[in-house]
């Protein structure tokens, strides 16, 4: 697995994302600053390529990504701009903790996150569907 200089895995964002994502976390509201701060640390060690470039296999606003817990358990949900969340339809903001975790991982790449209670969290990714990502809201 390919890891940065921080020990997080290496990951891959779409050009369009990066932008986009970019002015979503800067213009994020009081209570989302916390997480908008980590989006923007996901986004800096980005590795930022083309649209067209992008692999088809790493998660991106409108994949969907199945992955394990650390305790086991097995979870599918489909990352999207914060207008569009609905976790009774899996639907997971990446203006979330775990949403911005997720964000450029691949099968097999795991992550350490911090939930809003502070908690530390490990997933692995273990699949991914490209989709089509909605209009920001």
């Amino acid at each position: 697995m390919n890891t940065t200089n921080c020990g997080k895995p290496s990951i891959v964002v779409r050009q369009t994302d990066h932008a986009r994502l970019t002015s979503l976390a800067l213009a994020a509201p009081g209570r989302d600053l916390d997480v908008a701060e980590e989006l923007l640390i996901e986004l800096e060690r980005a590795d930022v390529v083309e649209d067209d470039q992008f692999p088809p296999d790493a998660v991106a606003v409108g994949s969907t990504v199945s992955y394990r817990t650390e305790g086991g358990a097995r979870r599918s949900v489909t990352l999207c701009y914060p207008g569009l969340a609905d976790i009774e339809r899996s639907m997971v903001s990446v203006l979330t903790p775990i949403g911005a975790a997720l964000l450029g991982l691949s099968p097999g790449q795991q992550i350490e996150w911090s939930g809003r209670d502070g908690q530390s969290h490990m997933l692995t990714v273990l699949d991914v569907t490209a989709g089509v990502p909605s209009t920001p809201a």
